[in-house]
């Protein structure tokens, strides 16, 4: 059994963690950097420690602070939340090389599934659909590459195999801007991920983006708990999430379900994990495999009843998972808003300072997860998500009204938010329609503002 467990990061995903702990018995070891030290988390954790300066790259990415700090602490686990190192796979192996757990999978399944080509390649063996491509990297050889993207058929999108959060990519419609495309992507990759390797895709033009959420042991048990629905996203970032997706059947939910649920085991997968997927005319086509807990597990959480955190937790203690498939039961509807500290009118400008009033909604079926309070400050240093409205009712109308209503009475004075624009979405006729594509919003964002 875990005693004590240190939470390597900050803000909401932080605080969620602590509290699973506490309702686990567990005691808890905030770390934070110096502008950090008034956090919620840090302020209700056991013990803190605090690992350097603002800037996270001498803090939450300071892999021999974090190491040191569990170190003077006797903790015996680090849960890395999302972001940050949670998906570093040398921090994974440092952890446990340190004789600490790492609430999260194994580094060499990270390393896999982290590097798209090789993820890729592990999902078509597991028989998990994927998106037509070049199967691999690509070569140097210029007949050979137009030879593929012909096969493949244009428009096509140059990926980075280390690429995220929508960089190191690039659309091409024509045979004359191939090669340019290539070597500019190429060139990208090797700048923002230090590896210059890229391969080729079909670029789907009106697709969704729909994920489906597993848990898996590491002992041969695995299940899925549903889909998640994407699409509302401005350049990449999503902006709305909400679970079940609009229009996904029982059947395909069942059938994309057992694909990732084979390839868990087939890849001994340990932990929480999230397979993200195009989804377009009722087919599902794999981009990447996200190992660790997803900004939006909420909604899963409220449509299954299941709590994902301390499942986490309770896997990396070794305990085998309990749950059956047919134990796995989605009802009703949950949408969430991630509300930012920005100002859309302003082209998303950051707005950092203190916050002089904070009024929450209520009421059946809201959920708040957020780690600000009134007289907290808001440091300019990392993302401006300050908190995640969720809201659950018995069908998707309900929920969506139900949010409305909620984001009408939250107030947050001093710092502007997206709250108006969360508003302009939920009263928004395509969004209420259900089943937009993953640009719509970035469409419509002229006309919502």
């Amino acid at each position: 059994m875990i005693e004590k467990i240190l939470i390597a990061n900050r803000g909401e995903i932080a605080l969620r963690v602590l509290r699973a702990c506490k309702e686990l018995g567990i005691k808890t070891v905030a770390v934070h950097s110096t502008a950090d030290a008034d956090l919620k988390h840090v302020l209700l954790a056991d013990e803190s420690v605090c690992i350097g300066p603002a800037p996270s790259s001498e803090s939450y990415l300071n892999v021999p602070a974090i190491i040191s700090a569990a170190e003077v602490t006797d903790a015996e686990a680090i849960h890395p939340g999302y972001g940050f190192l949670s998906e570093n796979a040398d921090f994974a192996e440092r952890v446990e090389e340190s004789g600490f757990k790492f609430i999260g999978p194994k580094a060499e399944t990270i390393r896999i599934m982290g590097d798209k080509v090789s993820a890729i390649r592990a999902m078509k063996a597991a028989g998990v659909p994927t998106v037509p491509g070049s199967g691999g990297p690509l070569g140097d050889d210029d007949d050979e590459n137009h030879r593929i993207a012909k096969e493949i058929g244009y428009p096509i999108i140059i990926k980075a195999s280390g690429g995220g959060g929508g960089r190191g990519m690039r659309v091409v419609h024509t045979e004359a801007n191939l090669l340019k495309s290539i070597q500019l992507t190429k060139s990208e990759a090797g700048s923002f991920f230090g590896n210059p390797e890229v391969y080729m895709e079909k670029f789907l033009e009106n697709p969704r983006h729909v994920e489906i959420q597993v848990l898996a042991d590491g002992q041969g048990n695995a299940v899925h708990l549903g889909e998640r629905d994407c699409s509302m996203q401005r350049r990449h970032q999503k902006v709305v999430e909400e679970a079940p997706a609009p229009g996904v059947t029982a059947e395909q939910r069942a059938k994309i379900g057992a694909a990732c649920v084979n390839a868990c085991n087939e890849i001994n997968y340990r932990g929480a994990g999230t397979f993200e997927f195009l989804y377009e005319d009722g087919e599902f086509y794999f981009i990447e495999m996200n190992t660790r807990l997803q900004v939006e597990h909420c909604v899963t959480e409220m449509v299954t009843g299941i709590d994902l955190v301390k499942a986490q937790i309770e896997i990396a203690m070794g305990i085998p998972l309990s749950l059956k498939q047919e134990d796995i039961v989605i009802k009703g509807h949950a949408i969430e808003c991630r509300i930012n500290a920005e100002n859309p009118a302003k082209n998303f400008m950051p707005s950092p300072g203190l916050l002089e009033r904070l009024h929450l909604p209520g009421g059946l079926g809201v959920r708040w997860d957020s780690h600000i309070y009134t007289g907290y400050t808001i440091p300019p240093h990392y993302d401006s998500m300050i908190g995640k409205l969720i809201c659950f009712g018995n069908d998707r109308t309900t929920a969506i009204r139900r949010m409305d209503v909620a984001l009408q009475e939250m107030v947050i004075k001093g710092i502007d938010t997206n709250i108006h624009l969360q508003r302009e979405i939920m009263n928004d006729h395509g969004f209420c329609e259900g089943g937009m594509n993953i640009h719509y919003l970035e469409h419509r964002l002229e006309h919502l503002i």
